[in-house]
């Protein structure tokens, strides 16, 4: 039987937990998922590949940072259900810039491990800004204007979409340069406050822009009308 057929991909709702442990020194690095076609790729290329939840697709770790991961072993466990790959990491596992995505002692909230590398240049600064907002959402309201925004009156959060966008249009009326500028920028961030709290993470709306780009402008707007 083929190693992969294995899984009971139908069991598992086509995706497998994937526990990353570093080589060296057995340092648990993070939890990702695999399906059957990320599987494969790792296999194939022995690179990590996974399949993002929330990116609703198939990733290779370090595609944006170069912090990629050269699989050394995978292993299947006993159920058949959970895979355990054994890397060589290049640079850092965390979107933060930690060695390990596991850094926050549960009890005291304590981070216990420090950034070493700053990864903001590497994953650009919209998708950094959405993890930190990500991150906020069990943070104090009273001290964190995200968390209280998050935690507040859907309505108000929503408010404030439409609020920046009105004063971004008439920044571009007033031709406006920094004032433009400015508006965007706030307008960004409450977009990306209202993606999150769907968890919709920005990159799939850059894959529909991408999806557009094979369109005409009619073809498209004809399709959403369908």
């Amino acid at each position: 039987m083929n190693q992969i057929e294995k899984i009971d991909w139908q069991k598992m709702n086509n995706l497998i937990p994937v526990v990353t442990q570093d080589v060296s020194t057995n340092e648990v690095l993070m939890l990702a998922y695999m399906d059957k076609e990320a599987l494969s790729l790792t296999i194939s290329t022995k690179q990590a590949h996974y399949f993002s939840r929330s990116k609703q697709r198939i990733w290779k770790k370090g595609e944006s940072s170069g912090h990629l991961q050269n699989v050394k072993n995978i292993m299947l466990d006993c159920d058949n259900d959970t895979l355990l790959l054994k890397v060589e990491q290049i640079g850092v596992a965390c979107h933060t810039g930690r060695k390990s995505c596991f850094f926050t002692d549960l009890e005291t909230n304590e981070t216990v491990s420090n950034v070493e590398v700053n990864t903001t240049s590497a994953y650009g600064v919209i998708d950094t800004l959405y993890h930190v907002i990500q991150s906020r959402k069990n943070d104090n309201p009273e001290t964190s204007y995200t968390a209280k925004l998050l935690k507040g009156k859907q309505n108000s959060m929503l408010k404030k979409v439409v609020e920046e966008a009105g004063e971004f249009s008439f920044a571009i009326k007033d031709n406006d340069t920094e004032e433009i500028i400015y508006e965007a920028a706030d307008l960004m961030y409450h977009c990306l406050v209202a993606l999150s709290s769907k968890d919709i993470n920005p990159d799939r709306v850059k894959q529909e822009i991408a999806r557009r780009f094979g369109l005409s402008g009619i073809e498209e707007k004809n399709s959403r009308e369908k």
